[in-house]
């Protein structure tokens, strides 16, 4: 039986003038590897699309410092052109992270066609393995199952990230993996999802919602490796109620760092215009993290 891991898109901690908190963002890998967990820096949860070309490039030299090889990193890559999406991924390459995650391009429109080109144009460019990374409510691009089987035959990539929410892509990716020539991984994103896509055949999933809960995160997929189903299915259950009650508030994203700083202040705000501090929305999330027992457990390694 294969071994599942689990990866956290990881928050990017910010200071009271919007610059990035290294220290407090390292302090957040620290959490994380120490719970389990892998890494996915830059991601939807990392804030990414408010970072420049240079912070993702930093970021990315600071959390592979800190994981110092205690746990794998995939770094996103993934911009609206084909062309700075190479730039970024070789400078990835050069700092030496286990993954390059490729969002879907945003804003731009894009043929099915216009996916393989850019996809495989970055993969061709980098010797890191390179995972496609699907979240069309967010990009309006979406990477059809049959133009994933193409690109599982491209040499450098290696698997996918599904973050539609549906899990008749989910399944439909799966199908891909089985049906490839070579190992290709998909990661399950809906944190709802996790034990039941590791159990059909998923290599793991990408969760936001493990920075809020990073034990029980790599608890439901430690559980998973060692064969006690009950185990996972009561951790699971414990993740999925978290995510019901906290992102029946808005777009989860904030939510999660928004919990995440309520927990520890130094994760910071998100940069604008993103969701701001608000003193209701406060005292409703203070009591789901009470809820679920959170608030005691806050703290992090120093």
């Amino acid at each position: 039986m294969s071994t599942h891991e689990t990866f956290v898109a990881l928050v990017t901690c910010f200071n009271a003038d919007e610059s990035i908190n290294f220290e407090a963002t390292r302090r957040q890998v620290r959490r994380q590897v120490q719970a389990g967990n892998n890494i996915l820096c830059a991601g939807t949860n990392g804030d990414f699309t408010a970072l420049t070309f240079e912070e993702k490039v930093r970021l990315t030299e600071e959390v592979v410092d800190e994981v110092n090889g205690r746990a794998r990193v995939i770094v996103n890559a993934g911009m609206p052109a084909t062309h700075e999406t190479v730039l970024l991924a070789r400078e990835f390459d050069r700092i030496g992270v286990d993954g390059i995650a490729v969002i879907t391009p945003y804003f731009i429109a894009c043929t099915q066609e216009g996916l393989v080109r850019h996809f495989a144009t970055v993969a061709d460019a980098v010797a890191t393995p390179v995972y496609l990374y699907d979240i069309p409510a967010r990009t309006q691009n979406h990477i059809e199952p049959e133009t994933a089987a193409t690109l599982a035959r491209h040499g450098n990539i290696a698997g996918i990230k599904d973050s539609g929410g549906a899990q008749e892509t989910l399944e439909a990716y799966l199908q891909v993996s089985r049906d490839a020539e070579k190992d290709f991984a998909v990661y399950s994103g809906p944190d709802s999802l996790v034990l039941w896509s590791m159990q059909n055949g998923a290599k793991g999933c990408i969760s936001g919602l493990g920075n809020v809960m990073p034990d029980v995160l790599a608890g439901i997929c430690r559980a998973v490796n060692e064969g006690d189903i009950p185990e996972a299915e009561r951790l699971q259950e414990r993740f999925t109620a978290l995510r019901v009650d906290l992102y029946a508030l808005g777009y989860p994203p904030a939510l999660v760092k928004r919990a995440l700083c309520l927990m520890d202040p130094s994760v910071g705000a998100s940069r604008q215009p993103a969701l701001l501090p608000n003193d209701q929305q406060d005292a409703v999330i203070r009591e789901i993290l009470r809820k679920h027992d959170l608030l005691q457990n806050a703290g992090v390694p120093a």
